[in-house]
């Protein structure tokens, strides 16, 4: 499909009806996943998208799924959406609701650290669609409270990161529960070589929709590297954060680091928000609704929510610790500039951080600058830039079995964590 033309909604088969919900939510024309990946999907083929965060994917498998749901008769749950955190279940069940009620399409949500009962009378209510992430959906299999026979759509939602939090397992038991008989639309903002396996397991000659390569990022972003030591970190930070008034996403690697930066901030007068594992699902709700009313100018997340937040207008977004997993910067970065705005994405970095760095810069293929009045860079023996754990030095295969090494873990926390 030539996306250089403009094409509207109704052009790649969106019906009237859904074409009108579409425009009422701004939606008037579609973005390039869109463009390629709804029609294949209105026709009942499997597909694979790969696009940057904040191009449209969430939509890009929810209209179709609306359409092709409106078709059939009611009773039971046809569509199983997976998604790795709440935050992001919780993304894709709003923009169900909102694009879903002319067409009658009803939808329920099914997350750890929230109410059991709740959610079971949810589903009595027979809605038409399941948002789940993988660890609690087991739970409810496990009770008898789920019967997956029925479905008819799969999809899953930034699969990459389910394998990256150990789904793969859980995710593997709700395929063998699925009919082999199916749709299934993986998307996700990157396809690494890991997934490839799981991949071809799970879908039926695919349309590949490949908008952009993997570790492209919104040109609209502005990038930038501070040189700062481990005990500067909350310095610099608190300067630059006199020195703008926009709305700031802070990214820590650790759920510690995460609390003491926010009550640093807190202390210092900023309206902050935390957002982590270890914190409830109301605490997680609270910081995440503040963050997009504005109650909260300023939140500090760990890598489990970066692709949870969908927030329009997030005009800096701050690594205090660069991630362990090089495409982690991809997705951090992607909160800002979303849909052709534009935003600032500044990395600190001490001297412990060069072989993250260039990794990062492998990925994306070029270097990063120096932010203004950056200090230069140290330079560093290579000892001293290894991993401390494994005396070697820092690669994107050692970084994805590390990612979480410090966040929670699914396989060990059950569904606290999504």
């Amino acid at each position: 499909m030539d996306t250089s033309v403009q094409l509207s909604f109704r052009d790649i088969g969106v019906s009237e009806a859904l074409v009108n919900d579409l425009a009422k939510a701004g939606l008037s024309s579609p973005t390039p996943i869109q463009a390629q990946a709804i029609p294949a999907a209105l026709n009942g083929r499997d597909v694979i998208g790969c696009a940057q965060t904040g191009t449209g994917k969430t939509a890009a498998f929810v209209i179709p799924v609306i359409e092709r749901l409106a078709r059939l008769p009611k009773g039971e749950p046809q569509a199983l959406i997976l998604a790795p955190t709440r935050e992001l279940a919780l993304q894709i069940l709003k923009t169900i609701e909102t694009l879903g009620h002319r067409l009658g399409i009803s939808a329920t949500v099914i997350v750890g650290g929230a109410d059991m009962q709740a959610q079971i009378r949810g589903l009595r209510q027979r809605p038409d669609i399941l948002v789940a992430t993988p660890g609690r959906l087991l739970d409810h299999m496990w009770n008898g409270t789920v019967n997956l026979l029925p479905i008819k759509i799969l999809v899953l939602d930034e699969a990459d990161r389910m394998l990256d939090m150990g789904f793969a397992p859980q995710i593997s038991q709700i395929l063998n529960a699925l009919p082999e008989e199916r749709q299934t639309l993986l998307f996700s903002a990157t396809l690494p070589s890991d997934l490839t396996q799981f991949v071809q397991a799970s879908v039926n000659d695919p349309v590949e929709v490949m908008v952009t390569p993997s570790a492209t990022t919104a040109d609209g972003i502005t990038q930038a590297l501070h040189y700062t030591t481990h005990t500067g970190k909350q310095e610099l930070l608190l300067s630059l954060l006199k020195q703008e008034k926009e709305t700031v996403l802070i990214f820590t690697r650790t759920k510690h680091r995460a609390e003491q930066v926010g009550h640093v901030l807190g202390r210092a007068g900023h309206r902050v928000g935390i957002l982590h594992g270890d914190r409830s699902l109301s605490q997680r709700r609270s910081a995440l609704d503040g963050f997009k009313r504005g109650t909260f100018r300023v939140l500090v997340a760990t890598d489990i929510a970066a692709r949870g937040i969908d927030v329009a207008n997030i005009g800096h977004v701050i690594n205090f610790d660069l991630p362990y997993c090089p495409e982690d910067y991809v997705h951090r970065i992607g909160r800002t500039a979303r849909m052709k705005a534009t935003g600032r994405a500044t990395s600190f970095i001490t001297a412990e951080d060069p072989q993250q760095l260039r990794a990062i810069e492998r990925l994306l293929g070029h270097a990063l600058p120096l932010a203004a009045g950056s200090p230069q860079p140290v330079s560093i023996q290579p000892s001293q830039t290894g991993s401390r754990r494994h005396g070697r030095p820092f690669s994107g295969r050692t970084a994805r079995s590390r990612s979480h090494v410090h966040e929670s873990h699914p396989m060990t926390q059950g569904s606290v964590l999504q």
